[in-house]
């Protein structure tokens, strides 16, 4: 494996107040120099929880996606806020957008979109043993919920609303999971 290139420079092109655009001039460990642009986002990242109701449920939501512009099904995320660790930052989103708490949460995996331009990870939580608690967030309007049978999976997977590769990557991972942990 070479080294990791040498970062030369780094400008900042642009700051949207949530993502920084930046080009790096990099030297590779063979010589070669390239110009590279990313997105930077938060350094903390952020996200992505996937609430159990009971053991054959999950919460999914729906909620418009500016991005696409339209309505998605997916889990619950949100960004790390300043002072939250990762484990805080998913009991506090479920509250906000599913209405529930969680007496356990537990680090699935981090993943990342798009390493070769984003620089950004999203860390999928599993919560468990549910609780209704709501706590105001930031949502423009409400947030719909929609339960999901973890066995339906293969027809969630058809719909054109649910098309989030992050979801779609914790519900598998929720599965592997779950397959060697069953819940009790």
């Amino acid at each position: 494996m070479p080294d990791h290139p040498i970062i030369r420079n780094r400008r900042r092109i642009a700051d949207t107040g949530i993502f920084r655009i930046e080009e790096l001039d990099l030297q590779f460990s063979n010589g070669e120099e390239r110009l590279y642009q990313r997105i930077v986002g938060s350094r903390r990242g952020a996200v992505m929880i996937v609430p159990l109701l009971d053991p054959e449920t999950v919460l999914l939501i729906r909620e418009y996606g500016a991005g696409m512009e339209r309505y998605e099904l997916g889990f619950p995320k949100g960004s790390i806020d300043a002072g939250e660790d990762m484990l805080q930052a998913a009991d506090r989103e479920i509250q906000e957008e599913t209405g529930h708490a969680a007496r356990r949460l537990e680090l699935l995996r981090s993943v990342t979109v798009a390493p070769g331009y984003l620089f950004h990870t999203t860390h999928i939580i599993l919560a468990a043993d549910l609780y209704p608690q709501r706590r105001e967030g930031d949502e423009p309007e409400p947030i719909e919920v929609v339960p999901w049978k973890i066995a339906d999976f293969d027809r969630l997977l058809q719909r054109d609303d649910f098309t989030e590769a992050r979801s779609i990557a914790a519900f598998y991972i929720l599965r592997e999971y779950l397959s060697r942990n069953p819940p009790s």
